[in-house]
């Protein structure tokens, strides 16, 4: 219990020192947003590298592979938050305060999940089962929608947003960082507030296939929930880092997809060898080695697929017969 009210602490002094220094509205650069990147991935390691000098290898090791793979999944999320951001039209001096109490939402949902997904593997050894197999489904439906057409996507806001929004009304425009204004005697609620929901919640969808992968490699709550908070408090500087860049990783749902498929073998190998069925268990170096390579090779395949891409739009751009028509035209003018 001290660790965790400890780690708690910590966790909100973290928070509450992004939130001072940032507080005021302004558009966040690529410098700002690149050093606190920085930041968060060397706390993320020093508190790894803390849990292999007093904790040993294996919680170390549990630890890095679950924020590797919690930071990947996380950063799906930002094709979503682009999405919300844009339907909701967040002025860009507001985003940052957007998606820091966004994640503090989804973090408190995420604690929850936790909670409630260790108790149920420590009272039901057979829903590895259903984890596993969960999560061979969801990197089925991942390749599935990679290789739909990508630029049908909108986003549609969910039930809870929708009921919050007909029981409080929502004003016609911002009021700076406020989140309730008085609108003809009646208190409404903001844009501001309704897409931090928005964000909040929304990440719920994206915790039903990572809880349940983070849990494929290790069951210890602790170790859980901290690489949880940790992919997550970094997220918001990732959006404005690599926000532009998002569109370039042409191949990140097949890598992620690999990933879940992966972890969800191992979890239905783990089910068996509780179950008393003697078969090979995948060791937490083996994944941690597996997820990483899946990354880079994720990364440099889609760098060279968006660079073939761009280089065969400018041949083809070039060659276009009718700009040669335009370019006579004007000679001839």
């Amino acid at each position: 219990m001290t660790l965790w009210v400890l780690t708690i602490v910590g966790l909100a002094a973290l928070i509450a020192v992004d939130f001072f220094i940032g507080r005021k509205p302004h558009d966040v650069s690529i410098k700002e947003a690149g050093i606190w990147t920085v930041v968060w991935i060397a706390l993320a390691a020093l508190f790894g590298l803390g849990l292999l000098v007093f904790g040993g290898g294996q919680p170390s090791g549990e630890f890095f592979a679950g924020f590797i793979t919690e930071k990947s999944l996380s950063v799906d999320n930002l094709f979503v938050f682009v999405l919300i951001m844009a339907k909701f039209a967040v002025p860009s001096q507001y985003q940052q305060r957007v998606l820091l109490v966004g994640v503090l939402i989804a973090l408190v949902l995420r604690a929850i999940f936790i909670a409630a997904g260790a108790a149920i593997l420590a009272s039901f050894a057979w829903v590895f089962y259903l984890f596993g197999a969960f999560l061979i489904y969801t990197a089925w439906k991942l390749i599935q929608e990679a290789r739909a057409d990508a630029d049908d996507e909108e986003f549609e806001e969910n039930r809870l947003l929708k009921a919050a929004e007909r029981r409080f009304g929502v004003a016609d425009r911002y009021h700076g960082t406020k989140l309730w204004i008085q609108q003809n005697g009646k208190r409404v609620m903001t844009p501001m507030l309704v897409v931090m929901l928005a964000i909040g919640t929304t990440d719920v969808l994206f915790a039903l296939d990572s809880i349940p992968a983070i849990f494929g490699l290790t069951q210890d709550p602790y170790i859980v929930f901290t690489a949880n908070a940790f992919a997550l408090m970094g997220l918001r500087q990732l959006y404005f880092l690599i926000g532009g860049l998002l569109r370039k990783l042409v191949h990140l749902s097949y890598g992620l997809s690999v990933i879940l498929g992966f972890i969800g073998v191992k979890l239905v190998l783990h089910a068996l060898h509780e179950s008393g069925v003697h078969v090979p268990e995948i060791s937490i170096p083996v994944s941690l080695g597996v997820i990483c390579a899946v990354l880079v090779i994720t990364t440099i395949t889609s760098l060279m697929a968006t660079r073939k891409q761009a280089a065969e739009e400018t041949a083809v751009t070039d060659g276009d017969p009718k700009d040669e028509d335009v370019r006579k035209d004007s000679i001839d003018v």
